[in-house]
């Protein structure tokens, strides 16, 4: 525990299980109240209590981002009203990613891949981002991917939506920067989650060529946004800080 986002808010997306909920856990164990966003009541309230159990704050909302605009909105209206009127720090974690042939993706999944990673952070920052402005502070965090600036045979559409998270990130820091609000992108490399351990010797091996040799474990993600949501970060607008062990930056077998 630790008092270094003492007196803060946070709504993180997708925040039930794998990156999203090493996120939660971080911000709140740092003093924060968070809500935990999400789809899956169960997890979402069992991880809600524990951390109050713990003595820190959360609760969760329950709420799906594949939905029209509208809703999506309401959520952030929820969630505004669950930390007493005012979100300090935006997490948008939640995603989904198909990543088959172009070919195989059906209509309903790529809308929804433009629903959940592209509109939905676009209309929660359109409620939050202007109150943030309006105060003079806060910090949105944007959930991106290493492989949005890298081309992998599979996988455009949700690659092409982690690009637009990066770029939703530089557009949002012109907008609201000026105003006290810092937004960053967090991209993290290959990560093994409890989503992907049915393929851990797969992800490991992915992974083994990169300088750190290992998949990155979701803490390694949530680490990073703590510390983009802290003061520490005060001078960091508008950057995507890849957290993949290098993967990105070197290439050791050529």
């Amino acid at each position: 525990m630790t008092d270094e986002l003492h007196g803060r808010t946070a709504l993180v997306t997708g925040a039930t299980s794998g990156i999203g909920e090493a996120i939660a856990r971080t911000l709140a164990r740092a003093g924060a109240h968070v809500v935990i966003g999400g789809r899956d009541s169960v997890r979402g309230e069992a991880l809600a209590g524990e951390l109050r159990a713990a003595g820190v704050e959360a609760d969760f909302l329950a709420g799906d981002l594949n939905v029209p605009a509208d809703r999506v909105r309401a959520l952030a209206a929820q969630a505004q009203a669950l930390l007493g009127g005012r979100i300090d720090i935006l997490v948008n974690n939640a995603g989904i990613y198909p990543v088959g042939p172009t070919a195989a993706l059906s209509d309903d999944d790529a809308d929804a891949v433009l629903a959940v990673n592209v509109r939905a952070p676009h209309s929660l920052v359109g409620v939050i981002g202007p109150e943030m402005a309006q105060r003079g502070s806060g910090v949105i965090i944007n959930i991106g991917s290493w492989m949005s600036r890298v081309g992998v045979p599979m996988g455009a559409m949700y690659t092409a939506s982690k690009a637009a998270n990066e770029q939703m990130t530089r557009t949002w820091t012109a907008e609201f920067g000026p105003a006290g609000v810092r937004v960053n992108t967090v991209a993290p490399g290959i990560t093994l989650t409890p989503g992907n351990d049915y393929a851990r010797e797969q992800v490991e091996a992915q992974a083994s060529g990169t300088p750190a040799a290992r998949p990155l474990a979701p803490q390694d993600i949530a680490d990073a946004v703590l510390f983009l949501a802290s003061d520490k970060a005060r001078m960091i607008h508008g950057v995507t800080l890849d957290v993949d062990g290098g993967l990105t930056a070197t290439r050791l077998r050529w």
